[in-house]
């Protein structure tokens, strides 16, 4: 792989989780070998929040600097994983065959349970920013980037659950691209949180994977980009509840 490929991969994945003005191109990518930059964008998001609140909170702005920073994380990434997160909610509860569960998972409108979904997610967060952002904001920047890592594992192992939307468009990684995003993560984690806490970290977003890909195949019989967006915020709030045991004691 060049540089230039680095870079492009990068560029693309930005341009894919973020709202950042990233031009990419997507048109001779083939199957989608820049998934193993998921994570490095993961690093970005986090960073950016990070800094932000860790700033603020040095100037003794306290709980309004948590909110900043989950502001600036659902700004960045156009709260795309949570829009997943609400229609998978919906869709996986709200269906009783699949599909009719991807016909609510499509529909713009948020049910019932979404909103139930967003709130606890969104009280979750919060609740563990507060915790951590003072005693170890690198902890927050590690949980942007393994939160991450299942995403190319659920596109490279489950099949698309319709062939239409934005995981149909984006192709489906290899095996290969999955286990490098992973690698990626880990090291990432690694200089973040340390040993333990990664090895920690690893065990719940492979937890997460797991669980998730089998009742994404149970219910709608694949993986869509509503699932990967669930699957991001679920690992988060379970890497954040360890560390937050690991790192406040």
């Amino acid at each position: 792989m060049t540089s230039v490929d680095i870079l492009g991969d990068f560029r693309r994945a930005c341009a894919l989780l973020t709202r950042l003005p990233i031009h990419a191109d997507f048109s001779k990518t083939g199957s989608t070998t820049w998934a193993w930059a998921f994570p490095v964008v993961g690093l970005v998001v986090g960073g950016i929040a990070v800094a932000a609140a860790t700033g603020l909170m040095a100037l003794g702005l306290g709980m309004a600097a948590v909110a900043v920073g989950l502001v600036i994380q659902v700004m960045v990434t156009g709260a795309m994983h949570e829009d997943g997160l609400a229609d998978t909610a919906d869709g996986f509860w709200g269906g009783w065959t699949p599909a009719r569960r991807l016909e609510i998972m499509k529909d713009s409108h948020i049910g019932t349970y979404g909103v139930i979904a967003l709130v606890l997610a969104f009280l979750w967060r919060w609740a563990l920013w507060s915790a951590l952002l003072g005693v170890a904001p690198f902890a927050l920047v590690a949980t942007a980037a393994l939160s991450r890592a299942p995403l190319p594992a659920l596109m490279a192992a489950l099949p698309n659950a319709r062939d239409t939307g934005l995981s149909h468009t984006t192709g489906r990684p290899t095996r290969a691209t999955a286990a490098i995003s992973g690698a990626i993560a880990t090291f990432i984690a690694l200089g973040c949180v340390g040993p333990l806490a990664t090895l920690i970290g690893l065990a719940l977003v492979g937890l997460v994977a797991i669980t998730l890909g089998m009742l994404a195949k149970s219910k709608i019989g694949g993986q869509s980009g509503d699932v990967l967006g669930a699957a991001q915020v679920v690992a988060e709030l379970l890497c954040l509840t360890a560390f937050a045991v690991i790192f406040t004691q």
